[in-house]
């Protein structure tokens, strides 16, 4: 059971959705506009926001870049348009997940069990510290248990999907890991369909992790086959 924030102009979509999770077990919240939505994310502090693109006062937008400067929690974006431009607007501020309307309830129910798994069920799995979590490959570090990345001494800030998808990496070193075995880790067995889904990640992931996007160290992409991991640290490679 999950505290969820729904956050949608369609006042009957939205309570037709918020019954149906509330079926599925988890605390429902919702809210019928943008600034709406922003109090009640401040006053329930949810762990996971389904946010409609399209609303008044305050778009999903506006909203999404308000709440990832406060919180790394989750957020699944509700789209009337399957169009890669919007997809792509909202991995780049942040999003977990998208939704294309319409949809059934079954599947967004599928999607929310989905991006908490991934966010709130990182395990300690690899090369990995025994008290503190951490998952270590050349100069970059996860903490698994407070989910944070650094590279050297630098801070880097991710998205729990981004997070999940380096960890997936990090955990292989040296391997080629395919297109779809990623979705299948990261995203999971129902997404393995759409392997769109780790090209976009992987895109946005080098532009925080690597100094060089243009110039990958980390992550490679190995053409044809899928995407390999390297461990070496700055002083390795120079």
């Amino acid at each position: 059971m999950a505290s969820l924030l729904l956050i949608d102009d369609d006042a009957a979509l939205l309570e037709l959705l918020a019954d149906y999770l509330r079926e599925a077990g988890h605390v429902v919240h919702t809210a019928v506009n943008g600034d709406e939505g922003l109090k009640t994310f401040f006053s329930t502090q949810p762990e996971l926001v389904i946010l409609d693109v399209t609303m008044p006062q305050r778009d999903g937008w506006q909203l999404l870049e308000r709440i990832r400067e406060m919180a790394s929690t989750p957020v699944i974006m509700l789209t009337a348009r399957n169009e890669e431009v919007n997809i792509l607007r909202g991995f780049k501020l942040g999003a977990d997940d998208y939704v294309t309307k319409p949809f059934s309830f079954a599947e967004m129910a599928a999607r929310v069990q989905s991006v908490l798994s991934r966010t709130y069920g990182l395990i300690r799995q690899g090369k990995s510290d025994e008290n503190v979590h951490l998952l270590r490959q050349g100069d970059l570090v996860i903490d698994l248990t407070a989910k944070k990345v650094w590279r050297g001494k630098e801070l880097i800030s991710l998205t729990p999907t981004e997070l999940k998808l380096l960890q997936v990496l990090m955990q292989h070193p040296g391997e080629v890991l395919s297109s779809q075995l990623l979705v299948r880790e990261v995203w999971g067995e129902q997404y393995v369909s759409d392997v769109g889904y780790v090209r976009r990640y992987i895109w946005h992931l080098r532009q925080k992790v690597e100094i060089d996007p243009d110039q990958p160290r980390y992550i490679h992409n190995e053409h044809g086959f899928g995407y390999r991991f390297y461990a070496l640290t700055e002083e390795e490679r120079s």
